[in-house]
Protein backbone atom coordinates (compact mmCIF):
# COMPACT_ATOMS: atom_id res chain seq x y z
CA UNK A 1 0.00 0.00 0.00
CA UNK A 2 1.67 3.01 -0.71
CA UNK A 3 2.15 6.05 1.18
CA UNK A 4 -0.85 8.02 -0.33
CA UNK A 5 -2.74 5.19 0.39
CA UNK A 6 -2.15 4.74 4.28
CA UNK A 7 -2.60 8.12 4.66
CA UNK A 8 -6.35 7.91 3.19
CA UNK A 9 -6.57 4.28 4.77
CA UNK A 10 -9.83 4.78 7.41
CA UNK A 11 -8.68 1.76 9.48
CA UNK A 12 -6.42 1.70 12.48
CA UNK A 13 -2.92 1.04 11.27
CA UNK A 14 -2.93 -2.06 13.53
CA UNK A 15 -5.80 -3.28 12.45
CA UNK A 16 -4.91 -2.98 8.92
CA UNK A 17 -1.87 -5.40 9.76
CA UNK A 18 -4.29 -7.67 10.85
CA UNK A 19 -6.50 -7.75 8.28
CA UNK A 20 -3.42 -8.02 5.73
CA UNK A 21 -2.13 -10.92 7.74
CA UNK A 22 -5.90 -12.76 7.39
CA UNK A 23 -5.56 -12.02 3.52
CA UNK A 24 -1.88 -13.34 3.09
CA UNK A 25 -2.67 -16.70 5.36
CA UNK A 26 -6.11 -17.23 3.11
CA UNK A 27 -4.14 -16.66 0.03
CA UNK A 28 -2.28 -19.93 0.72
CA UNK A 29 -5.82 -21.84 0.04
CA UNK A 30 -7.83 -22.10 -3.15
CA UNK A 31 -9.96 -19.55 -3.84
CA UNK A 32 -13.06 -19.67 -0.76
CA UNK A 33 -15.96 -19.35 -2.95
CA UNK A 34 -15.05 -22.86 -4.82
CA UNK A 35 -14.90 -24.58 -1.17
CA UNK A 36 -17.45 -26.69 0.06
CA UNK A 37 -18.20 -25.65 3.65
CA UNK A 38 -16.23 -28.80 5.52
CA UNK A 39 -13.39 -27.08 4.03
CA UNK A 40 -13.80 -24.08 4.48
CA UNK A 41 -14.06 -24.30 8.07
CA UNK A 42 -11.10 -26.53 8.43
CA UNK A 43 -8.67 -23.44 6.34
CA UNK A 44 -10.57 -20.92 9.06
CA UNK A 45 -9.27 -22.95 11.99
CA UNK A 46 -5.80 -23.54 10.40
CA UNK A 47 -5.67 -18.70 9.42
CA UNK A 48 -7.45 -18.23 12.78
CA UNK A 49 -4.70 -20.41 14.86
CA UNK A 50 -2.23 -17.33 15.34
CA UNK A 51 -4.70 -15.05 16.69
CA UNK A 52 -6.02 -17.40 19.87
CA UNK A 53 -2.89 -18.26 21.19
CA UNK A 54 -1.21 -16.41 24.09
CA UNK A 55 -3.09 -14.29 26.29
CA UNK A 56 -4.54 -15.14 29.96
CA UNK A 57 -3.54 -18.49 31.59
CA UNK A 58 -7.63 -19.84 33.16
CA UNK A 59 -7.30 -20.77 36.97
CA UNK A 60 -9.14 -24.02 35.36
CA UNK A 61 -10.79 -24.68 31.96
CA UNK A 62 -13.07 -27.68 31.08
CA UNK A 63 -14.97 -28.93 28.74
CA UNK A 64 -18.78 -30.32 29.76
CA UNK A 65 -21.77 -31.55 27.99
CA UNK A 66 -25.01 -29.71 28.37
CA UNK A 67 -28.21 -31.23 27.65
CA UNK A 68 -30.79 -30.25 25.14
CA UNK A 69 -33.55 -30.60 22.87
CA UNK A 70 -31.12 -31.86 20.13
CA UNK A 71 -28.84 -33.78 22.22
CA UNK A 72 -26.08 -33.17 23.98
CA UNK A 73 -23.90 -29.81 23.74
CA UNK A 74 -20.74 -29.26 23.97
CA UNK A 75 -19.55 -26.01 26.54
CA UNK A 76 -15.80 -24.79 27.84
CA UNK A 77 -15.87 -23.43 31.16
CA UNK A 78 -13.49 -20.58 31.36
CA UNK A 79 -12.56 -19.95 34.87
CA UNK A 80 -10.21 -17.66 35.53
CA UNK A 81 -9.37 -17.50 39.31
CA UNK A 82 -9.21 -20.67 41.95
CA UNK A 83 -11.92 -20.17 44.55
CA UNK A 84 -14.60 -22.06 45.44
CA UNK A 85 -17.45 -19.06 45.54
CA UNK A 86 -19.93 -19.12 43.22
CA UNK A 87 -18.89 -16.53 40.46
CA UNK A 88 -21.12 -14.52 37.96
CA UNK A 89 -20.76 -16.34 34.20
CA UNK A 90 -20.54 -15.17 30.62
CA UNK A 91 -22.13 -17.41 28.25
CA UNK A 92 -20.09 -16.44 25.35
CA UNK A 93 -21.69 -17.40 21.67
CA UNK A 94 -18.98 -17.08 18.96
CA UNK A 95 -19.74 -15.63 15.48
CA UNK A 96 -18.91 -16.96 11.92
CA UNK A 97 -22.43 -16.82 10.16
CA UNK A 98 -23.80 -19.40 11.76
CA UNK A 99 -21.55 -21.45 9.84
CA UNK A 100 -18.22 -20.80 10.81
CA UNK A 101 -15.86 -21.15 13.33
CA UNK A 102 -15.91 -22.52 17.19
CA UNK A 103 -14.78 -22.02 20.82
CA UNK A 104 -11.16 -22.62 19.60
CA UNK A 105 -11.50 -19.66 17.10
CA UNK A 106 -12.25 -17.34 19.87
CA UNK A 107 -10.80 -18.79 22.97
CA UNK A 108 -8.64 -15.95 23.44
CA UNK A 109 -11.26 -14.15 23.03
CA UNK A 110 -13.46 -16.04 26.10
CA UNK A 111 -10.34 -16.14 27.64
CA UNK A 112 -9.80 -12.35 28.12
CA UNK A 113 -13.30 -11.59 29.10
CA UNK A 114 -13.03 -13.82 31.91
CA UNK A 115 -9.60 -12.60 33.45
CA UNK A 116 -10.41 -8.49 33.39
CA UNK A 117 -14.31 -9.02 34.45
CA UNK A 118 -13.15 -11.12 36.97
CA UNK A 119 -15.92 -13.93 35.58
CA UNK A 120 -16.52 -17.56 34.53
CA UNK A 121 -16.82 -17.48 30.79
CA UNK A 122 -18.85 -20.43 29.06
CA UNK A 123 -18.34 -20.87 25.59
CA UNK A 124 -21.52 -23.03 24.07
CA UNK A 125 -20.49 -25.06 20.54
CA UNK A 126 -24.24 -24.57 18.82
CA UNK A 127 -24.51 -26.48 16.16
CA UNK A 128 -23.38 -24.38 12.61
CA UNK A 129 -25.13 -24.04 9.52
CA UNK A 130 -26.30 -25.14 6.65
CA UNK A 131 -26.15 -28.20 8.05
CA UNK A 132 -28.68 -27.46 10.72
CA UNK A 133 -31.12 -24.34 10.38
CA UNK A 134 -32.81 -22.36 12.18
CA UNK A 135 -34.04 -22.44 15.28
CA UNK A 136 -31.86 -25.53 16.12
CA UNK A 137 -28.89 -23.56 17.04
CA UNK A 138 -30.95 -21.22 19.01
CA UNK A 139 -32.93 -23.79 20.77
CA UNK A 140 -29.68 -25.41 21.81
CA UNK A 141 -28.31 -21.61 23.98
CA UNK A 142 -31.50 -21.55 25.03
CA UNK A 143 -31.57 -24.96 26.33
CA UNK A 144 -28.09 -24.89 27.29
CA UNK A 145 -28.75 -21.72 29.23
CA UNK A 146 -31.46 -23.70 31.30
CA UNK A 147 -28.90 -26.34 31.62
CA UNK A 148 -26.21 -24.14 33.54
CA UNK A 149 -28.49 -22.58 35.23
CA UNK A 150 -29.91 -25.54 37.26
CA UNK A 151 -26.74 -26.96 37.37
CA UNK A 152 -24.81 -24.20 38.69
CA UNK A 153 -23.45 -25.25 41.87
CA UNK A 154 -21.67 -27.47 39.96
CA UNK A 155 -19.97 -25.14 38.19
CA UNK A 156 -19.27 -22.89 40.64
CA UNK A 157 -21.30 -20.55 39.30
CA UNK A 158 -24.22 -17.86 40.61
CA UNK A 159 -27.24 -18.85 39.18
CA UNK A 160 -28.49 -15.49 39.88
CA UNK A 161 -25.89 -13.71 37.99
CA UNK A 162 -25.63 -14.83 34.73
CA UNK A 163 -25.24 -12.56 31.50
CA UNK A 164 -25.00 -13.80 27.53
CA UNK A 165 -22.88 -12.67 25.13
CA UNK A 166 -21.01 -12.99 21.65
CA UNK A 167 -19.76 -11.43 18.58
CA UNK A 168 -21.75 -11.26 15.01
CA UNK A 169 -23.98 -13.75 14.65
CA UNK A 170 -23.26 -14.59 18.36
CA UNK A 171 -24.37 -11.59 19.13
CA UNK A 172 -27.95 -12.36 16.98
CA UNK A 173 -28.20 -15.30 19.01
CA UNK A 174 -27.69 -13.80 21.98
CA UNK A 175 -30.19 -11.16 21.81
CA UNK A 176 -32.82 -14.05 20.17
CA UNK A 177 -32.21 -16.01 23.50
CA UNK A 178 -32.73 -13.44 25.27
CA UNK A 179 -35.82 -12.49 23.83
CA UNK A 180 -37.19 -16.64 23.99
CA UNK A 181 -36.34 -16.54 27.98
CA UNK A 182 -38.43 -13.34 28.65
CA UNK A 183 -41.44 -14.76 26.80
CA UNK A 184 -41.56 -17.45 28.52
CA UNK A 185 -41.14 -15.62 32.07
CA UNK A 186 -37.80 -16.33 32.69
CA UNK A 187 -36.94 -12.86 32.30
CA UNK A 188 -35.12 -12.62 35.61
CA UNK A 189 -32.44 -15.07 34.13
CA UNK A 190 -30.02 -13.14 32.11
CA UNK A 191 -28.45 -10.49 33.98
CA UNK A 192 -26.98 -8.61 30.77
CA UNK A 193 -26.29 -8.66 26.64
CA UNK A 194 -22.63 -8.14 26.02
CA UNK A 195 -23.16 -7.63 22.16
CA UNK A 196 -20.25 -7.72 19.65
CA UNK A 197 -20.59 -5.84 15.90
CA UNK A 198 -23.52 -7.67 15.68
CA UNK A 199 -25.84 -8.45 12.71
CA UNK A 200 -29.77 -7.81 13.91
CA UNK A 201 -31.28 -7.92 10.47
CA UNK A 202 -30.72 -9.73 7.12
CA UNK A 203 -31.07 -5.67 5.36
CA UNK A 204 -27.94 -3.73 4.57
CA UNK A 205 -28.11 -0.54 3.35
CA UNK A 206 -26.76 0.36 -0.38
CA UNK A 207 -24.11 2.49 1.27
CA UNK A 208 -23.07 -0.03 3.59
CA UNK A 209 -22.72 -2.35 0.74
CA UNK A 210 -21.26 -0.51 -1.14
CA UNK A 211 -18.80 0.75 1.29
CA UNK A 212 -17.31 -1.73 4.02
CA UNK A 213 -19.70 -4.54 2.61
CA UNK A 214 -17.81 -4.58 -0.97
CA UNK A 215 -15.18 -7.14 -2.06
CA UNK A 216 -11.92 -6.56 -0.28
CA UNK A 217 -13.11 -5.88 3.25
CA UNK A 218 -13.04 -8.15 5.74
CA UNK A 219 -16.74 -9.01 5.58
CA UNK A 220 -18.66 -8.53 2.86
CA UNK A 221 -22.56 -8.06 1.99
CA UNK A 222 -22.10 -11.07 -0.52
CA UNK A 223 -21.03 -12.91 2.53
CA UNK A 224 -23.57 -11.89 4.69
CA UNK A 225 -26.35 -12.79 2.11
CA UNK A 226 -24.80 -16.31 1.73
CA UNK A 227 -24.41 -16.57 5.72
CA UNK A 228 -28.46 -15.92 5.98
CA UNK A 229 -29.31 -18.15 3.39
CA UNK A 230 -27.16 -20.91 4.95
CA UNK A 231 -29.06 -20.34 8.52
CA UNK A 232 -32.81 -20.17 7.15
CA UNK A 233 -34.80 -22.80 5.97
CA UNK A 234 -36.94 -20.51 4.18
CA UNK A 235 -36.47 -16.74 3.21
CA UNK A 236 -39.60 -15.90 4.88
CA UNK A 237 -38.43 -16.76 8.20
CA UNK A 238 -36.31 -13.29 8.11
CA UNK A 239 -39.46 -11.53 9.18
CA UNK A 240 -39.52 -13.85 12.52
CA UNK A 241 -38.06 -11.67 15.34
CA UNK A 242 -35.94 -14.35 16.68
CA UNK A 243 -33.80 -14.17 13.13
CA UNK A 244 -34.22 -10.45 12.92
CA UNK A 245 -34.35 -8.97 16.40
CA UNK A 246 -34.07 -5.27 15.07
CA UNK A 247 -38.07 -6.37 14.19
CA UNK A 248 -38.27 -7.19 17.60
CA UNK A 249 -40.71 -6.25 20.27
CA UNK A 250 -37.28 -5.13 22.98
CA UNK A 251 -38.87 -3.64 25.81
CA UNK A 252 -38.47 -6.11 28.85
CA UNK A 253 -34.75 -7.31 27.56
CA UNK A 254 -31.59 -7.08 30.28
CA UNK A 255 -29.42 -4.19 29.95
CA UNK A 256 -27.11 -4.42 27.22
CA UNK A 257 -23.45 -2.99 25.97
CA UNK A 258 -22.95 -2.88 21.99
CA UNK A 259 -19.13 -2.92 20.54
CA UNK A 260 -19.40 -1.43 17.08
CA UNK A 261 -16.45 -1.12 14.53
CA UNK A 262 -16.75 1.71 12.34
CA UNK A 263 -15.39 0.31 9.18
CA UNK A 264 -17.70 -2.91 8.92
CA UNK A 265 -20.42 -3.59 6.97
CA UNK A 266 -22.85 -3.99 10.03
CA UNK A 267 -21.81 -1.00 11.70
CA UNK A 268 -25.36 0.82 11.05
CA UNK A 269 -26.81 -2.05 12.80
CA UNK A 270 -25.32 -1.47 16.23
CA UNK A 271 -26.53 2.06 16.05
CA UNK A 272 -29.79 1.12 14.87
CA UNK A 273 -29.85 -1.49 17.38
CA UNK A 274 -28.87 0.39 20.37
CA UNK A 275 -30.91 3.20 19.85
CA UNK A 276 -33.93 0.87 19.62
CA UNK A 277 -33.38 -0.77 22.87
CA UNK A 278 -32.91 2.51 24.36
CA UNK A 279 -36.38 3.37 22.97
CA UNK A 280 -37.96 0.69 24.30
CA UNK A 281 -36.73 1.55 27.47
CA UNK A 282 -33.66 -0.92 27.89
CA UNK A 283 -30.47 0.23 29.25
CA UNK A 284 -28.16 0.62 26.61
CA UNK A 285 -24.36 1.90 26.40
CA UNK A 286 -22.82 1.81 23.08
CA UNK A 287 -19.18 2.41 22.08
CA UNK A 288 -18.35 2.25 18.18
CA UNK A 289 -13.93 2.17 17.89
CA UNK A 290 -12.90 4.51 15.21
CA UNK A 291 -10.88 2.58 12.46
CA UNK A 292 -11.79 -1.07 13.70
CA UNK A 293 -13.23 -3.67 11.16
CA UNK A 294 -15.36 -6.43 11.66
CA UNK A 295 -13.80 -9.45 14.09
CA UNK A 296 -10.97 -6.63 15.38
CA UNK A 297 -11.34 -8.51 18.87
CA UNK A 298 -9.35 -11.19 17.55
CA UNK A 299 -6.44 -8.51 17.01
CA UNK A 300 -6.38 -8.08 20.74
CA UNK A 301 -2.48 -9.64 20.45
CA UNK A 302 -1.39 -6.51 18.47
CA UNK A 303 -4.25 -3.80 18.11
CA UNK A 304 -4.53 -1.09 21.59
CA UNK A 305 -8.12 -0.69 19.72
CA UNK A 306 -9.26 -4.52 20.54
CA UNK A 307 -7.91 -4.52 24.05
CA UNK A 308 -9.74 -1.32 24.81
CA UNK A 309 -12.47 -2.89 23.29
CA UNK A 310 -12.24 -6.18 25.00
CA UNK A 311 -11.38 -4.08 28.56
CA UNK A 312 -14.42 -1.77 28.05
CA UNK A 313 -17.18 -4.76 28.01
CA UNK A 314 -15.29 -6.98 30.74
CA UNK A 315 -15.80 -3.09 32.98
CA UNK A 316 -19.31 -2.96 32.03
CA UNK A 317 -19.68 -6.68 32.66
CA UNK A 318 -17.81 -6.28 36.01
CA UNK A 319 -20.29 -3.32 37.09
CA UNK A 320 -23.13 -5.87 35.75
CA UNK A 321 -22.32 -8.19 37.98
CA UNK A 322 -21.95 -6.18 41.23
Amino acid sequence: MSAEMLARDPLDPQIRRFVAALAQAWAEYPAVESLPVAEKRRIAEIVRMRWRQGGPEMAATREVSLSSRHGRVRARVHRPVADTDAQPALVYLHGGGWTMFSLDTHDRIMREFAARAGATVVGIDYALSPEVKFPHALEQVVDAVRALRERASEFGLDATRLAIGGDSAGANLSVATSLVLRDIDASNWLRGMLLIYGCYTPEISAAAANGFGAEGNLLTAAEMATFWVNYLERPGEASSPLVAPMRAQLAGLPPAFLIGAQCDVLAEQSVAFAAKLRAAGVPAEFVEYAGATHSFLEAVSISELADRAIADGAAWLSRLFK
